[in-house]
């Protein structure tokens, strides 16, 4: 399809904030539609930001819809579930958004949709698999937002001990998007220089704990994450719309263990091009094993 049209489903906070950043920013996306369970709430923040074209950097067209109008869509993007209230981790949202989900994907799938699905909603790396099952789509087709967030507050922390622009960095959380995940410090680099031997082994892993607690960190303090992801999202967006062929941690299926996490992958128009062929450490390995067998277990737990 090259419609550059997408669809947004859910107008909460995560959801609204994707269609901000869109006008925002230079952006292939051409039409927004907004859907929400609550329709008058699409319809309200359609109306919203409808008011922000005249001055906004970039022109698209945004209009509320329902999941009917997901059949000419190039990309889904899933927002929608129940939202992660303070102290509560992102796997035990797990049962309340696969039901959520389920029926969404029945209806979306229904309009005749054929596009990518582009998951967002906790546990995303659970929910993007069972979006996969759900929908039977191409496992390329369906991506997960992944760890693409926790990479971009990896690469900024780091960035802040060693006084760079974060964009000089070169890092990746990998893995479950939550407690397991791990950071890939032996292939992290600055320029070519490794991140190892220019960081303390210390300083090191208080990066790894800050990174993997953030979001609790800042869920406590107002409530919900939704810039930092949001802004995330558009880069993934803008990395299948134009063919950007990039290097993202998404969120992809992984035949080998039956799952779906985090991973560094070439992202395109037709959704994963490819996962990356990466040579571990032993003990990012053995980490990384961890991740998969607490997704796997998760995946099992589902009931629907």
């Amino acid at each position: 399809m090259d419609n550059n049209k997408i669809m947004i489903v859910g107008t909460g906070n995560v959801g609204a904030s994707i269609a901000f950043a869109l006008i925002n920013q230079s952006t292939a996306v051409n039409e927004i539609i907004l859907t929400d369970i609550i329709a008058k709430d699409a319809d309200g923040e359609a109306m919203d930001l409808r008011d922000a074209l005249a001055v906004a950097p970039s022109f698209v067209k945004i209009k509320s819809g329902t999941y009917k109008d997901a059949k000419d869509c190039d990309v889904v993007v899933i927002t929608a579930g129940a939202a992660q209230k303070p102290g509560e981790t992102r796997m035990e949202l797990l049962a309340k958004n696969v039901n959520i989900l389920k029926g969404m994907i029945e209806q979306i799938m229904a309009s005749g949709f054929n596009g990518i699905f582009l998951v967002v909603t906790n546990p995303m790396d659970v929910l993007t698999y069972y979006t996969m099952k759900f929908s039977k789509l191409p496992a390329e087709r369906v991506i997960g937002s992944g760890t693409v967030l926790d990479s971009a507050r990896l690469r900024t922390r780091i960035a802040d001990y060693l006084n760079v622009n974060p964009k000089s960095i070169h890092a990746h959380q990998i893995g479950e998007h939550g407690d397991t995940e791990l950071t890939l410090w032996s292939l992290a680099d600055m320029g070519g220089q490794k991140i190892t031997e220019l960081l303390p082994s210390k300083v090191r892993k208080d990066i790894s704990d800050f990174v993997r607690n953030e979001a609790y960190d800042i869920i406590d303090k107002k409530g919900a994450t939704y810039y930092g992801i949001a802004t995330c999202v558009v880069q993934i967006l803008n990395c299948i719309l134009n063919d950007e062929m990039r290097v993202l941690p998404v969120s992809s299926y992984d035949y080998f263990s039956d799952t779906s996490f985090g991973f560094p992958s070439v992202v395109g128009r037709e959704g994963i091009v490819r996962r990356l062929d990466l040579k571990l450490s032993e003990k990012e390995g053995i980490e990384l094993q961890k991740s998969i067998n607490a997704l796997k277990k998760a995946i099992k737990t589902v009931k629907y």
